[in-house]
């Protein structure tokens, strides 16, 4: 199976073109595609929606995965998740997607015409997290183009959405695949904590630590993947 890892910044992709020895393929369009082993390209698209859906769309189109996997970093939205906690996303929503106005419900994602989006592959994934000695948690996933802090919107996202998580791309990468019609899987390491006093102070000092302690479970993740399915 030809996997494809899409990721938002740099620093969450260099640990596993560390540990794969990956090179680079080519550039397009200002987004890098590295081969880190035969049938597995990945690629760090850029920060926000409209930047990891254009890498998105790139992939598919250039190398065909038969599954796009993203990992990376996310604000714990609850408080049982401290940094360094991972997380199988089972759904992602699009908190900043809102056409209340004509009737929608907030969230709702017209085109596709749905709020949620469900990862693929739960059950296999659950159990090669098992195997290879992962401490996890499973929950959704909120996306918007917003760095969420502490305040009257982290908590309307909270309580309109009821996630685990809240990051910036994962829905938009979710959103291409399901028009695309390719699964997708999503593992996730805790940053920093919303509701927690200077929240974006923790995200830069755990930063490299949440991306290095990810890398090393997610490639070890998606060489099982590859190997099952």
């Amino acid at each position: 199976m030809k996997l494809g890892l899409v990721y938002a910044m740099p620093i969450e992709l260099a640990g596993m073109l560390e540990r794969a020895k990956g090179r680079e393929l080519e550039t397009v369009c200002g987004v890098h595609f590295y081969e880190l082993a035969e049938g597995i390209v990945a690629c760090a698209g850029g920060i926000g929606k409209v930047n990891i859906a254009m890498a998105t769309q790139l992939l598919i189109d250039r190398y065909a995965p038969d599954c796009v996997l993203n990992a990376g970093v996310a604000g714990s939205m609850v408080q049982e998740l401290d940094p360094g906690a991972l997380v199988l996303v089972d759904k992602f929503y699009q908190h900043d997607m809102d056409t209340s106005g004509i009737g929608d419900p907030v969230g709702f994602v017209s085109t596709v015409n749905r709020m949620d989006f469900p990862c693929s592959f739960a059950e296999e994934s659950r159990r090669i997290l098992t195997e290879i000695g992962a401490a996890f948690t499973e929950g959704s996933v909120a996306s918007g183009d917003y760095f969420v802090v502490d305040g009257e919107r982290a908590r309307w996202i909270r309580d309109t959405f009821h996630p685990v998580l809240c990051e910036m791309e994962g829905c938009a990468i979710v959103q291409v695949c399901c028009r695309a019609e390719v699964p997708f899987v999503s593992i996730k390491a805790v940053s920093d904590r919303v509701f927690h006093d200077g929240n974006g102070e923790e995200y830069q000092f755990n930063l490299p630590e949440a991306c290095d302690k990810l890398s090393e479970v997610f490639w070890a993740f998606v060489q099982k993947l590859q190997e099952v399915k």
